[in-house]
């Protein structure tokens, strides 16, 4: 909330020493243009002033502050002119401050110093002319107007002879504009010192350049000092308790606010807003909820938009269908800004289609509803639909902005489609769209489509002095995910070099690297960077250390780093127990899914994924099945292909083949998915269910043809060869070379004296191949000894080999 702008006083009516009779009756013409503006008619003043064949200066001058009461600046500035230029009429000191107010409003700054000249032109020396000159460049000035030969506000204080209260307020709020916040402080201490007794509005004007909790307290004790008057003062109250939500302290800005006795609609909801800002919704909902118990409040759109943040933050649908609900009951017509917040409000409780509902309710929209859904959209995974609202939006002749570009190129990066990404690029080029961080979301894009160097060009046309830290995360982003781990490292080393800082998103991105190169030493030097820049605490950093870890092998360092991680989310532990999963400790993964539970963290769908899976590595079937009814009765979450893939390959890898089947022949077409037959498929070879493995291989060949999957050829291959069946065999193996299918080779890696060696089947590259296949026989042998039988014969390997 903004500290709110106290107007310098204008005189409504001034005392004129000539009476002019109307002739209805013995009533001035100065109270009757008076009466005219205070209801609401300055135009009709106006025309009774230009009757007059001479009027005085102050019948002038109550023309022209009715014109300012009525929000009409800019007629009261022509109205001006007039006086001054057609009629020849003298401008006293009431003239001059009601203009220089005019130009304030409008923010006219040539007209202000237009005025100022002619305000010493009339060697006039009025205290409340120059406040008003004062207040006129503060409001004039843009921000960084702060170079001596610019900076008039202070010019013009500097030159003042008397300057009361009202003029060092102007000039606090004035340093606070322009970000001079200790200059504000200094000048604060000079109005003290000089004995000037602070009013309300100089503690308002303060406030906001406080940086540091102490000397917030210092400010808050002198304006108790000062009485109850000031301490119950709105403004003064809704500015200290900005000020202290602003610096985290929301102690004492409740104190603030529980020690004012007359609050107002703005001190509720800068009380309100402050729990939202600093990520406290339960707070801020509770205080709602005592002000519509009192009788001090009345909701307004400030209110409902708070108190909808903070249902977005709670994600709780059940009250976000109640806070929405109200705000129908409480306004005859809502607001598009509280409608749009409403849109935002489903789309982050994960209920989009309700946000569909209500934009489609709306009986007028602006540019930012429609941002606010194609976002929505694209935020909660339905992108193709996001970009037919922005062709319906085009259709309505709404314009396309850089909101709308954000969401275009992120919709663009989710699907991988290069095509609807260089169209919005070209779009942004002819349009000359610039907006922050463009180059890091074009960059992310064409890296996700596979065009990494599209991405290079668009990083190396920039200078390294004009990228931003967003440009080399993008970057960085791009060469990880694209598998080129080495290049991500050479261009993290060179954002070092040029003196740019990595931060929490920097080595979140780079982390996949170590995990895809096998290297652990990478892994452990990035951990020891992320600790000495104070990174490490990073839910995000420490998420991806877990997972980097973790797939490297080094499981007890990724239970370290979880360990001592101080803000775990879903997805940090999520990955704790996919890590626990793929290493076999299932009973440590379910401990971790009960802790998650009872530590009030949700599990999402992805959550399930991971514990299904570690089950399934187990063998812990009747605890995975009970986490997999629990999904829909007890969370609410509705399992999809991957959850039924979890469980038909957790009964299948136990031998309840059969079971497994009948599982998947009850989902019906929920079933009919690749990956769910495919791990069947896997278990009737495991188990030697050949005759119903060949029923579920020609149902996968069917359904795999378009998808070009080698996998299951083999798998069906090998079925046939362990029944001898070797026609058939023959048969797949014909049909995988006329569709052009060969089955990706496994890569192997082992990591020594920082080195780290790949591995692929027959691969003899490695200086040492000789030596390691010699040990890898020997290894061969010593298991067929102590029993070892090859799942398969030997005229199946010779098959298989000459396929390759």
């Amino acid at each position: 909330m903004a500290s709110p702008v106290v107007p310098v006083p204008v005189p409504v009516t001034v005392t004129d020493p000539v009476v002019v009779r109307n002739p209805c009756g013995g009533v001035t013409i100065r109270t009757r243009l008076s009466k005219l503006c205070q209801q609401g008619q300055p135009q009709l003043a106006r025309h009774l002033l230009d009757s007059l064949p001479r009027a005085s200066t102050a019948v002038w001058n109550t023309v022209i502050i009715g014109f300012i009461c009525n929000k009409m600046p800019l007629e009261a500035l022509q109205l001006y002119a007039e006086m001054k230029w057609r009629r020849n009429t003298a401008s006293d000191g009431y003239t001059f401050s009601s203009t220089m107010k005019a130009c304030a409003l409008t923010q006219n700054l040539i007209a202000g110093k237009a005025l100022h000249c002619h305000f010493l032109r009339s060697q006039s020396n009025s205290r409340v002319v120059y406040n008003s000159l004062l207040n006129m460049y503060s409001a004039c000035l843009p921000p960084f107007a702060t170079q001596p030969q610019h900076d008039y506000v202070l010019k013009l204080f500097d030159v003042m002879r008397k300057r009361n209260v009202v003029a060092w307020n102007t000039l606090i709020s004035w340093f606070v504009k322009t970000h001079r916040h200790l200059h504000a402080l200094r000048a604060f201490g000079t109005l003290v010192k000089a004995s000037l007794t602070p009013t309300p509005v100089t503690f308002v004007n303060v406030f906001p350049a406080v940086l540091h909790p102490t000397t917030a307290l210092m400010l808050y004790g002198l304006l108790l000092k000062h009485g109850a008057d000031y301490v119950n003062h709105v403004f003064a109250v809704s500015s200290a308790i900005l000020m202290f939500a602003e610096l985290g302290c929301l102690d004492y800005a409740r104190v603030v606010f529980d020690r004012c006795s007359c609050k107002n609609t703005e001190v509720w909801n800068t009380m309100i807003g402050g729990y939202v800002q600093n990520n406290c919704p339960l707070q801020g909902i509770d205080v709602f909820v005592r002000a519509l118990e009192s009788e001090e409040a009345v909701c307004d759109d400030v209110t409902f938009l708070s108190v909808i943040s903070a249902v977005s933050q709670l994600q709780q649908i059940k009250l976000a269908q109640q806070i929405h609900a109200f705000v129908l009951k409480s306004l005859a017509v809502t607001p598009i800004i509280v409608v749009n917040a409403i849109i935002v409000m489903y789309s982050r409780c994960s209920s989009v289609d309700t946000s569909f509902k209500v934009f489609e309710k709306m009986s007028e929209r602006d540019g930012v509803s429609w941002n606010t859904i194609i976002t929505s959209f694209v935020q909660n995974g339905l992108d193709e639909e996001a970009l037919m609202l922005v062709c319906e939006m085009q259709k309505q002749r709404f314009t396309i902005d850089s909101v709308t570009v954000t969401a275009l190129l992120s919709a663009a990066s989710n699907m991988r489609d290069s095509y609807i990404g260089r169209q919005t690029h070209a779009y942004l080029i002819r349009h000359g769209i610039q907006f922050e961080g463009m180059e890091s979301y074009l960059i992310d894009m064409y890296a996700k489509s596979g065009l990494i160097t599209t991405s290079e060009l668009l990083f190396e046309q920039n200078g390294p002095s004009d990228r931003d830290l967003a440009s080399w995360n993008a970057m960085i982003a791009g060469y990880t995910q694209n598998g080129l781990s080495d290049k991500a490292i050479l261009i993290l080393r060179e954002a070092l070099m040029r003196k740019v800082t990595p931060n929490a998103v920097t080595l979140a991105s780079i982390l996949p690297s170590c995990s895809s190169m096998g290297s652990t030493a990478i892994a452990r030097q990035l951990h020891g960077f992320s600790i000495r820049q104070l990174l490490d605490g990073n839910v995000y950093v420490g998420t991806a250390l877990v997972d980097a870890y973790s797939k490297l092998g080094a499981i007890s360092y990724a239970e370290n780093v979880f360990i001592r991680t101080p803000a775990k989310n879903s997805v940090t532990y999520t990955t704790m127990i996919m890590s626990y999963g793929q290493h076999g400790m299932g009973k440590r993964a379910l401990a971790l899914y009960d802790s998650m539970l009872r530590s009030g963290i949700k599990p999402d769908a992805v959550t399930f994924i991971a514990i299904l899976s570690a089950c399934s590595y187990s063998g812990l079937v009747e605890e995975g099945l009970h986490i997999f009814e629990s999904m829909d009765k007890i969370h609410k979450i509705k399992p999809s292909t991957e959850h039924y893939c979890c469980v038909a390959d957790m009964l299948g890898r136990v031998g309840r083949v059969v079971e497994a089947y009948e599982f998947v022949e009850r989902l019906g077409e929920e079933g009919d998915a690749v990956e769910i037959w495919g791990s069947i498929l896997g278990a009737c070879k495991n188990h030697g269910y050949f005759e119903l493995g060949k029923v579920v291989a020609e149902k996968l060949l069917k359904m795999g043809m378009e998808k070009r999957i080698a996998g299951y050829h083999v798998l069906l291959s090998n079925i046939y060869a362990e029944e001898g069946e070797w026609e058939n065999v023959d048969r797949v193996r014909n049909q995988m070379k006329e569709k052009g299918l060969q089955k990706e080779m496994a890569c192997s890696w082992v990591e020594i004296a920082g080195r780290v060696n790949y591995f692929v089947a027959r691969d003899e590259k490695h200086p040492l191949s000789g030596e390691i296949y010699y040990i890898l026989d020997k290894l061969t042998r010593d298991m067929m000894d102590v029993g070892y039988k090859p799942g398969y014969s030997s005229n199946l390997n010779r098959i298989l080999e000459s396929s390759d």
